[in-house]
């Protein structure tokens, strides 16, 4: 059997033994174990309400988990600390962008918010508005922008914000299908290009098996572990490839797991979805 890039790659993310529960409720995670290696990108699903959103939290250091470690990068890092320094870029599903700053000062926040001076912030934004499809907006405000565009601003921000580990929480759930397909086309070019790391969440499968490496599928609540896919399609990526075998063979696998998943949350005790 041939090695894979994943196997053999530096630990970009490594989650051991996490347990979380927000004060009086259920917990959402309990011993939950999984890694993304670097110039991963990695997709996760599962229904909504199970936690997703709050590992995203958990990992950008924006909440504190009960026990257990998230570690980034090779040095076993603790998130809070990378996530200080600006080691990880989190775009939450909602662009966040501030309605009295233009697109040149959105897209510097993250990096001022690192201590980078406004003026070099500036100039590294200038620098790669061009690349994001967002030359001659740099004086726009966000109203100004159509959907697609304030999630370009939304993801240069968070690149900027913390390049090693980039967190993607359902990122094109509110765009319509063709700006979406646009948005997720231009995404793998983007990734490529700068040899990102990601973790993704989406709701739609298509989309997971479109851009990811690997698929994660949470089956149950507390989240205990994740079923994982391998999809193994070649790059770079179109969207005929939905069309082709390969595709539709791993997409049936994919939904006979989740599938799998919503059986046995039926067959729980009464565990919300």
């Amino acid at each position: 059997m041939s090695i894979t890039h994943s196997e053999i790659a530096p630990l970009a993310l490594s989650v051991s033994d996490l347990h979380f529960a927000f004060a009086g409720e259920s917990p959402l995670f309990s011993g939950l174990e999984f890694d993304i290696r670097e110039g991963e990108f990695v997709s996760m699903l599962a229904a909504s309400g199970i936690g997703k959103t709050t590992l995203f939290r958990l990992v950008a250091g924006l909440l504190v988990q009960d026990t257990g470690t998230i570690a980034i990068g090779a040095n076993h890092e603790p998130a809070a600390e990378a996530a200080k320094r600006g080691r990880i870029g989190y775009m939450p599903q909602r662009d966040c962008l501030m309605p009295w700053r233009t697109v040149l000062d959105n897209a510097a926040l993250g990096l001022e918010l690192r201590g980078v001076s406004k003026r070099e912030a500036k100039r590294q934004v200038l620098e790669l508005l061009p690349e994001f499809g967002l030359a001659g907006t740099e004086r726009k405000y966000p109203h100004e922008l159509s959907g697609g565009m304030r999630q370009r601003v939304s993801f240069l921000r968070a690149l900027l914000g913390g390049g090693e580990l980039l967190l993607l929480d359902e990122p094109f759930s509110a765009l319509d299908a063709i700006t979406r397909i646009s948005m997720q086309e231009w995404l793998l070019q983007i990734c490529a290009r700068h040899r990102m790391t990601v973790l993704f969440i989406t709701h739609d499968v298509d989309e997971a098996l479109f851009l990811s490496d690997r698929v994660l599928v949470a089956a149950s609540s507390p989240i205990s572990a994740l079923s994982e896919l391998q999809v193994s399609l070649p790059r770079p990526r179109s969207h005929k490839l939905a069309l082709d075998e390969p595709f539709i063979r791993l997409k049936r696998q994919l939904l006979a797991m989740l599938e799998q998943g919503a059986n046995g949350r039926k067959e729980g005790d009464g565990l919300e979805s």
